[in-house]
């Protein structure tokens, strides 16, 4: 049996749990307690602080864990990405009062950074042959300049409100971050070929996300035209209808594209076009 070390709460923790019932892994009770059994799946869910997951994982108490990239990389545990996931995206920053005028980061010379992540901090820093001082905190790192606790912050923006709220501008951008599946480096045989099939189902998922199958009927003289605006696995599916010089068309697009390829489509004489969500593909 795998276990999966997921975050016990927060966004992290409903997007996980949303990709892992996506690919099957249902939890065979809804009371939360820390460790539950799958009832679809020779897996179960270990629910831990997000900080904690990469100790767990490199130490095997869990096999595997989604967790966000930034906790992985402060960390510094002895695991693996396995895979990026694609969601809980965010990115760390280095943000400064809003009147100060900055240049490049020279400006952080000999000055005092608050953060949560001192490691990440600290690398970039000397990769840049910066001297500051570190001063680490624990939570609402934005507020430290404000009170002359720090001159500046390095922390998560995902939105850019609370840099905004709190007075504060993005100066550099250090890394760019998103939920990661993550794995001990020792795994058994057993455990690597489970794994593997819950790799297979998360990339199903994945494939599937911003897709959408359509149907349609065209006049056979178009159809070359249509093809060369349709996208498809290798080709759209092409069927004969019952009325003679017509055929139904069928492919996937993406969502980004939907309106603009459905437009040049009615165009060309399309009708009857239905639309279908897609829940998984396998490529």
């Amino acid at each position: 049996m795998l276990r999966i070390a997921i975050q016990a709460k927060g966004r992290l923790n409903e997007e996980s749990l949303n990709l892992l019932q996506e690919a099957g892994i249902k939890l065979s009770s809804a009371k939360r307690t820390l460790l539950i059994p799958a009832k679809t799946f020779p897996a179960e869910l270990l629910f831990l602080r997000d900080d904690d997951i990469p100790q767990a994982v490199a130490d095997g108490v869990a096999d595997i864990g989604i967790v966000g990239e930034n906790e992985f990389m402060e960390k510094k545990k002895n695991a693996e990405i396995i895979k990026r996931l694609g969601f809980s995206k965010c990115h760390l920053s280095l943000a400064i009062p809003k009147g100060e005028d900055y240049k490049n980061l020279n400006w952080f010379n000999g000055k005092k950074i608050a953060t949560s992540y001192p490691v990440i901090l600290a690398d970039f820093l000397k990769k840049n042959a910066i001297k500051s001082e570190i001063h680490i905190i624990s939570g609402s790192v934005e507020i430290a300049p404000g009170i002359g606790l720090a001159d500046a912050i390095f922390d998560i923006v995902s939105s850019g409100s609370t840099l905004l709220s709190n007075q504060l501008k993005e100066a550099e951008i250090v890394m760019h971050s998103e939920a990661v599946l993550i794995g001990n480096k020792s795994l058994s045989k057993d455990k690597g070929k489970i794994l593997k099939e819950l790799v297979f189902r998360i990339e199903a998922v994945q494939t599937a996300e911003d897709k959408k199958y359509i149907l349609l009927n065209a006049p056979n003289d178009v159809l070359p035209e249509l093809f060369s605006i349709l996208p498809g696995m290798r080709s759209p599916t092409v069927v004969p209808l019952a009325q003679g010089g017509w055929s139904s068309v069928h492919a996937v697009i993406d969502e980004k594209r939907f309106w603009e390829i459905i437009g040049k489509l009615k165009e060309l004489g399309a009708e009857g076009i239905l639309v279908i969500p897609i829940e998984k593909m396998i490529l």
